[in-house]
């Protein structure tokens, strides 16, 4: 194909167990999906229905590693979370469909310009410039379901420098993995190559250059990236 300028790369990520690649088409991310982080965000806690921001898909560290401290911040915060790997997609998909359009999972880290956020916040702005810079969406390897099964339950925890800062348990999202799919299916046709970040538990905190930070989930192994 002729092109005025060269394609970009399709960012991908490895999947465990197999050589092939997961390419990336976009990325989905739900606001506030545990009580204990809304509160601690000054947001409500009970089961309002979920919003949903994006984050470019270029903005995938696969595997993780050395992450830049990001320009225009004084106050970067990290995130863990379950990220969603579909494998099919469509638009109003019905919640018992769900579980047949994933593909598998992922840990993944919605770093976040938090100073940013706060101001968009008060002036009504959107988030773009918060969540979607640069190297902002690091994800580990995906597990395949077929592997791990459908997560509902289990620990997810980060640490910086080796001391905890974040532990929570899957079942305390207050929209699980299939109501979140759903609910984004009525909006948009979701498609195979999308990435859904699922919320993050309380702890969230700053990160400075020289940050170790190390991430988790039961069944998937653990992610690691370190802020330069």
């Amino acid at each position: 194909m002729d092109t005025v300028i060269p394609l970009p790369p399709r960012p991908c990520l490895t999947v465990l167990g197999t050589d092939a690649l997961f390419p990336v088409r976009r990325i989905y991310c739900v606001g506030r999906n545990y009580a204990d982080h809304a509160r601690e965000m000054g947001g409500d806690p009970n089961r309002e229905p979920p919003f949903f921001f994006g984050k470019p898909q270029d903005t995938v560290v696969p595997g993780g590693g050395a992450v830049p401290y990001p320009p225009v911040t004084a106050n970067l915060h990290h995130e863990v979370e379950l990220v969603v790997a579909l494998g099919r997609g469509g638009s109003n998909i019905p919640l018992a469909d769900v579980p047949a359009c994933v593909f598998g999972y992922a840990v993944g880290l919605d770093l976040t310009r938090r100073d940013l956020q706060a101001k968009a916040k008060d002036q009504g702005q959107p988030w773009e410039t918060a969540k979607g810079f640069d190297q902002s969406a690091p994800v580990s390897p995906i597990t395949p379901a077929t592997t791990c099964g459908h997560l509902a339950s289990g620990a997810i925890w980060l640490s910086v420098n080796g001391t905890e800062r974040q532990r929570g348990d899957l079942a305390g999202m207050t929209w699980r993995v299939p109501e979140v799919v759903a609910h984004i299916s009525t909006f948009v046709t979701l498609a195979p190559g999308d990435l859904i970040f699922t919320g993050t538990p309380a702890g969230v905190g700053a990160l400075v250059r020289g940050d170790q930070v190390r991430c988790g989930i039961d069944g998937l192994g653990e992610l690691e990236i370190v802020i330069v």
